[in-house]
């Protein structure tokens, strides 16, 4: 198959990565310095301890979606519909679009600019940018997706060794994301501290308890019945990924837009719609903006 990266970052090359070795046609379009490191070197993958050269194309002209059988759209959530648009001339009838992407009105967002229909998909990896044209694999790799495709796709997926989930939950597996996104985006992104180090400070745990009650407000407003174990998965992220920042944490670091709008102040958003007071989530979205506009000047 021809599967096309829009939006080639650490989750974008990953799985773009996955797909090529697996033997598919896979073309990445991304910012130019990914752009001149992979056609000049290819794709590198580290993983496991080894170190992978993948054979995929790059470019940073959307158009390049055109044909794609699968196109992951991996963008950051507040560039959605500019890059919506850029790919929507070129998506075949056919084709398999994904949605991999954080926050929850993601896929609704994209199918409203392409006129295509979305597959909405729940990322589960730990990956970074180690330079460009090398992706590091960090941890997990599994997706959840649902809707119309999504057996096809995930047919595909898991023929390239990544775990898939074919669910008819996957909004309440999406916002069970964005609650872990809110729990510890921000706080880390704030403190510029790994996980690890951020759950042995006194007090980062209830914080972060208080969070998740917010949320769970929200969610159940929203008619979103969340997991039971989101709690329990709060808790154990510092064991199981100690030395990970957050993207939100990521971003800060490297002077770029956050999702923030798209995380906590997601939260605000929906919350203002019902009548409910988040100021937990209101205030950590607020100092997330003020970092922002302070690198800004």
């Amino acid at each position: 198959m021809k599967i096309a990266v829009m939006g080639a970052g650490a989750v974008g090359c990953y799985y773009g990565a996955m797909l090529a070795q697996a033997g598919h046609q896979v073309v990445l379009v991304g910012r130019p310095a990914l752009v001149r490191a992979v056609q000049a070197d290819g794709l590198v993958l580290e993983k496991d301890g080894q170190r992978h050269v993948c054979a995929v194309m790059a470019t940073d002209d959307p158009a390049a979606v055109a044909g794609a059988d699968m196109v992951l759209f991996c963008v950051k959530s507040g560039d959605t519909e500019t890059a919506g648009r850029q790919i929507a001339p070129h998506l075949g009838a056919g084709a398999l679009l994904l949605s991999l992407q954080n926050g929850v009105s993601n896929a609704e967002r994209l199918a409203q600019v392409t006129g295509h229909s979305v597959i909405p998909t729940v990322v589960y990896v730990a990956s970074a940018m180690a330079g460009p044209g090398v992706v590091r694999h960090e941890g997990r790799g599994d997706l959840a997706i649902g809707g119309p495709g999504a057996d096809a796709a995930g047919a595909v997926l898991r023929a390239a060794g990544v775990e898939t989930d074919v669910s008819d939950q996957v909004m309440s597996a999406l916002w069970a994301k964005l609650v872990l996104n809110c729990a510890y985006n921000a706080v880390s992104a704030i403190a510029r501290l790994p996980y690890g180090v951020l759950a042995q400070v006194d007090g980062v745990m209830p914080l972060l308890d208080q969070i998740v009650a917010e949320c769970r407000a929200v969610a159940a407003a929203e008619g979103i019945t969340l997991p039971e174990e989101v709690s329990q998965t709060v808790h154990g992220i510092p064991n199981w990924m100690p030395g990970q920042f957050s993207s939100t944490a990521q971003d800060v670091m490297r002077g770029r837009p956050s999702e923030i709008d798209f995380l906590n102040g997601e939260i605000v958003r929906l919350a203002a719609k019902h009548g409910i007071d988040v100021p937990i989530n209101r205030t950590l979205t607020l100092l997330v903006k003020l970092i922002e506009r302070q690198q800004a000047e």
